[in-house]
């Protein structure tokens, strides 16, 4: 099992945790109100609460902070992320919901990256999951796919495991550059949600036909 350190005390924050301490993980909450990181940690049974801005105890090390915020967040930690696996789960989704406050051939992911210490290796994943959905997990024997990009293969194995862990199937899509698509992903969801589906208790995966 993996040691999580979880930065952020949003609804993602809680459904992973959630998921995390029942998959057998070690968990930690950290977030910037020390009141609700002890909150959301006693609520949850388990998990123990972090410092702000202290290297965390995790070797993974999840963003759920919103987009605007994280490389801001991975700057302020510097050299305490050194080896760490960093998941980034956000979505830089512009504020019409019609594409991205990201600079044109970049990603959220790649961003953040820029901004990690050397030897510190980021993952994107969980983007393409809305909180209640991860929290409620795989439904009606469908398995729930959680899509995975990185450039580091020793990290996305790790990533990988927590994933399977978790009750998920990580589906891995190649390098850190295509956490592009994988963001778009999360608009077209946006879009499904506006358009057609009318609501968020859905999630998109692979079938495989043989």
């Amino acid at each position: 099992m993996s040691s999580i350190s979880i930065i952020g005390l949003g609804n993602m924050a809680g459904a992973l945790a959630g998921r995390a301490l029942a998959g057998g993980n070690a968990v930690e909450i950290i977030g910037r109100d020390p009141a609700k990181a002890k909150e959301l940690a006693a609520a949850l049974g388990g998990a123990t609460v972090g410092t702000v801005n202290a290297a965390p105890a995790g070797d993974i090390v999840v963003l759920a902070v919103p987009y605007a915020s994280a490389a801001a967040v991975v700057s302020e930690y510097g050299d305490a992320l050194r080896g760490k696996v960093i998941i980034d789960i956000t979505n830089p989704v512009s504020p019409d919901f019609k594409g991205f406050v990201t600079p044109d051939g970049s990603s959220g992911a790649q961003e953040i990256a820029a901004a990690a210490p050397a030897g510190a290796h980021l993952v994107k994943a969980f983007n393409t999951l809305f909180s209640h959905v991860l929290a409620a997990g795989p439904a009606e024997g469908h398995p729930m796919d959680v899509f995975i990009a990185g450039d580091d293969t020793r990290a996305k194995a790790h990533v990988s495991a927590f994933i399977e862990s978790l009750g998920l199937r990580p589906m891995d899509t190649g390098k850190l550059a295509m956490a592009r698509a994988l963001e778009s992903v999360a608009l077209l969801q946006l879009g499904l949600v506006s358009h057609s589906v009318k609501h968020t208790n859905f999630f998109l995966g692979v079938s495989i036909l043989s």
